[in-house]
């Protein structure tokens, strides 16, 4: 019995869910588009660019705190909810450009934070040196070492340094899902060329961009409505 378990638990097939913007906006957060290089009224490149933050530290550092203060505000939705679900039946992996918390909250188990984490900080000098935070992050803020701390955020002009975690990742992938997200952020964008060919390829936004991706299966929807219209899809 416990042999037929694990068979059936290591035979489920593997998707990868691309997930941007678009599945946090029905949840009220507000993201950068790049339509008018503004972002909650702030121009991008002074709250979202290491220059920015050399600049003026505690305008950047305001931008987060209140960006935090939204995202403990928010609540998961059905979209968050409706790929969580999808545990019980498939091995399934988030790779997200979002910096919430959404899709842990909603109860999915993998996720990879592509652009980093709103509730966690780090010290300026090191990636790696990361602390939980859940109130504001203030000039003068620093770890035991006495060195200023930031947000645990990927800004504009930084590598990514999931990038290549999740390029392996989704060379695994049975089904590669893109939800809310417009294949324009790079280097983001580019994980669907790791796709393998015999993948299954399905895209969710309101509006589909154009795309020369052989074989996809566009859901043209809200990111809740078109994991609903997934699921069926998928059973």
């Amino acid at each position: 019995m416990g042999m037929e378990k694990k068979e059936k638990i290591e035979n489920k097939k593997h998707i990868v869910a691309l997930t941007g913007a678009g599945i946090s906006a029905e949840s009220g957060l507000k993201t950068f588009r790049d339509t008018n290089g503004l972002w909650e009224g702030y121009n991008v490149h002074e709250v979202a660019t290491p220059q920015g933050f050399a600049a003026n530290p505690q305008l950047v550092l305001d931008f987060y705190n209140m960006r935090r203060k939204d995202v403990a505000n928010a609540k998961p939705n059905a979209a968050h909810f409706g790929l969580a679900e999808l545990e019980k039946d498939f091995n399934i992996t988030i790779i997200t450009q979002n910096i919430d918390d959404l899709h842990e909250r909603a109860g999915s188990t993998n996720v990879v934070h592509l652009h980093g984490e709103i509730f966690k900080m780090r010290n300026i000098h090191n990636n790696n040196k990361i602390y939980n935070i859940r109130n504001d992050i203030n000039v003068g803020d620093t770890d035991e070492n006495g060195i200023q701390l930031r947000p645990h955020i990927v800004w504009f002009e930084e590598p990514v340094p999931l990038i290549e975690n999740a390029a392996a990742i989704t060379t695994t992938a049975d089904i590669f899902i893109v939800i809310g997200t417009s294949l324009l952020v790079y280097p983001a964008a580019g994980l669907i060329h790791y796709v393998p060919p015999f993948a299954q390829k399905i895209i969710i936004d309101k509006k589909i961009p154009p795309t020369n991706i052989n074989g996809v299966i566009k859901i043209e929807a809200t990111a809740s409505e078109g994991v609903e219209k997934l699921k069926q899809y998928l059973y």
